[in-house]
């Protein structure tokens, strides 16, 4: 071992020679470390025999340091300073909204939360911001992302913490050119009339795909797309009746809703964060900023839903 390595081996025996130095008895340094005398000693002693000098010089009124000890002292100064503004600007950089924040959801959100996250970065100019949005439970735990917007159940993974955001209500959507080719849906019965866009692969556990098995007849699935935003954009594009989420539907004016909500249509909106990082100021800003805004976006589903749903006067 050499002689850097030798002093550099034990920091806390050098922090607390350095504060037998300064204060200048073993008592007073064991007071202010809150540990008891005996361990004082016990690591000068110790960093006596390892650095192969004596750096006090023992009295009945207390501990003079020599001069390899005013050299230790000094330079063991210059360390705490330095230790002292690391932790301040590390405390500082957890403190400050700046830096990257990763944030997932469901693919199908993308079109709703991007303009979000982007007005956050206008609102924090020191965040970079990185959107994935896609159908697989990105692990917070494993720093895949620090937020996750997910719909459905409630997340149970440990050590996450989970906050209800409202309800995600969804329903039947097609474009008005489509609607103005093949007319509205008139009920249940009317779906053999109509052209349905659905995913590869549905969610058996997904309320309207359930629907779907039962009203819509497989010959009127003319178009499948892999994920819920390939079916977004067909629904665009005019391929077809597809479901689609309230906020994501009222979004479009091109986009004409074709029957009410039901209610075991709906999903519960959650924002996910992972405990060691949900305190930090940059999460803490985003997820108030992204609860604030859904909130009231979703509110002003609920609304539109309910005009919708109201008899005409």
């Amino acid at each position: 071992m050499n002689e850097q390595n030798k002093l550099l081996g034990d920091w806390n025996e050098v922090r607390i020679a350095y504060h037998v130095a300064r204060l200048g008895t073993l008592s007073a340094a064991a007071d202010h470390l809150g540990i008891h005398h005996a361990t004082v000693i016990r690591h000068i002693d110790a960093l006596e025999a390892r650095l192969g000098c004596k750096l006090f010089q023992r009295n009945p009124r207390g501990y003079n340091p020599t001069e390899a000890g005013l050299e230790l002292m000094n330079t063991a100064a210059k360390t705490q300073d330095l230790l002292g503004q690391l932790a301040g600007n590390l405390k500082g950089r957890s403190e400050a909204v700046s830096g990257d924040l990763v944030v997932t959801s469901l693919s199908g959100m993308s079109p709703q939360i991007t303009p979000l996250l982007t007005e956050f970065g206008r609102l924090y100019p020191d965040i970079r911001m990185t959107f994935i949005g896609e159908d697989r439970t990105l692990a917070l735990e494993y720093g895949e992302a620090h937020v996750a917007l997910r719909a459905g159940s409630k997340p149970q993974e440990q050590n996450n913490i989970v906050q209800n955001v409202g309800r995600l209500s969804m329903s039947m959507f097609a474009h008005k050119e489509y609607v103005n080719k093949y007319g509205p849906l008139r009920g249940d019965d009317d779906t053999v009339n109509h052209r349905f866009i659905r995913r590869t692969s549905p969610a058996a556990r997904a309320p309207f795909e359930m629907w779907m098995n039962k009203h819509v007849p497989d010959h009127c699935i003319v178009y499948r797309a892999s994920d819920i935003r390939s079916v977004e954009d067909a629904v665009h594009a005019g391929a077809g009746i597809g479901f689609l989420s309230l906020l994501s539907g009222n979004s479009n004016p091109d986009l004409m809703q074709m029957a009410p909500s039901l209610p075991e249509w709906d999903a519960t909106l959650w924002l996910v964060t992972h405990m060691d990082l949900h305190r930090t100021a940059k999460v803490q800003a985003l997820t108030q900023f992204l609860k604030d805004q859904l909130v009231s976006k979703l509110g002003e589903c609920e609304n539109h839903e309910m005009r919708l749903q109201a008899p005409n006067s």
